[in-house]
């Protein structure tokens, strides 16, 4: 076996052992909470060592923090939302609701696969200052993706006549959080479909001209 094979064998195996630990993260921290869960259950669940934990994150704030920015992309791929396909491609539409109905569904698959740590987020960071400072205040990553989807939505065509970007972005933030997500449909129970539907003619009707 050449040394390039024996490297991408041994790379790929690394990556499935990562992909392993943060399944198994994701499923006890949403389950039984940070706090209460520590590195030796992560391994037992994930089938690993817990040393091996150690070496690959460092320690459980790393993992988390990993973990929420995987959760949040979809993949463990070194890309930035406002460089995903599906960002992308519904800031290029051609018309303001062309982008909105491309756009609420990108982020409804996000919200879907964020939600239900956004608990365990809050919760880590209320118990554990350095948490918290993981994740700084002054400047909220979501916010800076939904502003500039406004900037790009106000300049199109069939956009209301003179909205703001900050009004547009504050609208986008508000009604696209993973706050209102879980109320409608964990708590009311309504599928995607509804979600996604509601969410779009609620933005079309507050940021589309008529």
């Amino acid at each position: 076996m050449s040394d390039v094979k024996r490297m991408s064998k041994r790379a790929q195996k690394a990556q499935e052992t990562r992909r392993r630990i943060l399944r198994a993260a994701l499923e006890l921290f949403v389950r039984d909470g940070y706090g209460a869960t520590n590195l030796q259950d992560v391994a037992a669940q994930a089938g690993v060592a817990v040393q091996t934990i150690y070496f690959v994150f460092g320690n459980k704030r790393a993992l988390l923090k990993e973990l929420v920015d995987v959760t949040i992309a979809g993949d463990d791929e070194p890309v930035a939302t406002m460089d995903r396909p599906w960002y992308t491609a519904a800031l290029a539409a051609a018309t303001a609701q062309d982008m909105l109905r491309a756009y609420v569904t990108g982020t409804t698959s996000v919200l879907e696969r964020v939600a239900p740590i956004g608990k365990v987020v809050d919760g880590a960071c209320a118990s554990d200052p350095e948490v918290a400072a993981l994740w700084p205040h002054d400047v909220d990553p979501r916010y800076v993706v939904q502003q500039e989807a406004a900037r790009a939505l106000v300049a199109k065509p069939g956009a209301r006549a003179e909205m703001p970007v900050e009004e547009a972005a504050d609208l986008l933030y508000g009604l696209l959080s993973p706050e209102l997500y879980l109320l409608f449909v964990q708590e009311r129970g309504w599928p995607r479909e509804r979600w996604e539907r509601w969410a779009r003619r609620t933005l079309r009707a507050q940021l589309c001209s008529d």
